[in-house]
């Protein structure tokens, strides 16, 4: 698949681009306090199926700048965070952070309680998810006997990020770091898991990111328990067996894959623009989720 269209990075006063993702824009600052570190932008941007799509969500980047500020917080006491500084260039207020260079490992750490997505069709091929044996007879939805640790490689944009076993993992970074990864994921998903259940919402799975200091620290960095790097589900209204109503971007997914888009995906062409009544249930549901969750208003 070829590579998705993003827009060009804005520019910003102080800083040099460096590097934009799906959601995400990456510069270096250049002068000021915390010349040398990065500033890291989160965008309005939407993405489905690996495609950036045409559409944005407004208001959608502060929303996963400040939940992922509110979860660093919570944690904090289980692995240390990259954010430096909320004290950015106007031009970005509210959606970006000043956070400190690191040496990222290659991994997606993802945690998974339930059973869905592409867990699920992993289970249904093989009774396993990165190796790890389930039992039969889950449905999706299925809450897991205990969460499990379910990593996945890095791909390069516009390719699948691909499952992988946590042996496949341990022969990238070695043994004893691939041992941190796991060991940290999992308390971060246990601790995240019971303060999202009290609130009201399950957290299906997430996707975690880290790196190491030149000390060779464990830093928890990128964005955390966000809709967009996990399932989040209404606790009153799950049911195994079905797709679940959700807090993230599912409702677009659906969208796309329903007769109404009109998208073939199968023939690789990008999805078409987003209809204003799926943009606002998505930004409503965004916003729904971070109230929810910290108990502050949007």
């Amino acid at each position: 698949m070829a590579a998705p269209h993003i827009p060009s990075a804005p520019p910003i006063p102080g800083a040099t681009h460096v590097h934009s993702g799906k959601v995400r824009d990456l510069y270096r600052l250049t002068e000021g306090e915390y010349a040398g570190s990065l500033l890291m932008v989160a965008s309005d941007r939407i993405s489905a199926f690996d495609y950036v799509l045409e559409s944005t969500i407004p208001g959608k980047g502060e929303v996963l700048t400040r939940m992922s500020l509110w979860w660093f917080d919570q944690v904090r006491d289980l692995v240390p965070h990259h954010v430096l500084s909320t004290d950015v260039p106007a031009e970005v207020r509210g959606r970006a952070v000043i956070c400190e260079p690191l040496e990222m490992y290659p991994v997606e750490c993802v945690a998974r309680g339930y059973l869905t997505g592409s867990g699920l069709s992993d289970y249904v091929a093989s009774g396993a998810v990165c190796g790890v044996g389930l039992p039969a007879g889950l449905l999706d939805g299925s809450r897991l006997p205990e969460p499990i640790f379910t990593p996945a490689t890095k791909a390069d944009l516009g390719d699948h990020d691909e499952n992988v076993s946590y042996d496949a993992v341990a022969a990238t970074v070695g043994d004893e770091a691939a041992a941190a990864l796991r060991e940290t994921t999992m308390a971060v998903y246990s601790r995240a898991e019971q303060i999202a259940r009290a609130a009201g919402i399950i957290v299906a799975d997430t996707k975690m990111e880290f790196g190491t200091r030149p000390d060779g620290t464990l830093v928890l960095a990128d964005e955390v328990l966000t809709p967009d790097s996990s399932r989040f589900w209404p606790v009153d209204q799950w049911q195994p067996g079905r797709a679940q109503p959700s807090y993230d971007k599912q409702i677009v997914r659906n969208w796309l894959l329903s007769a109404d888009s009109g998208w073939d995906r199968a023939g690789g062409g990008a999805p078409p623009p987003l209809p204003a009544e799926i943009i606002e249930r998505t930004r409503s549901r965004y916003v729904e989720a971070f109230e929810l969750l910290t108990g502050e208003s949007w």
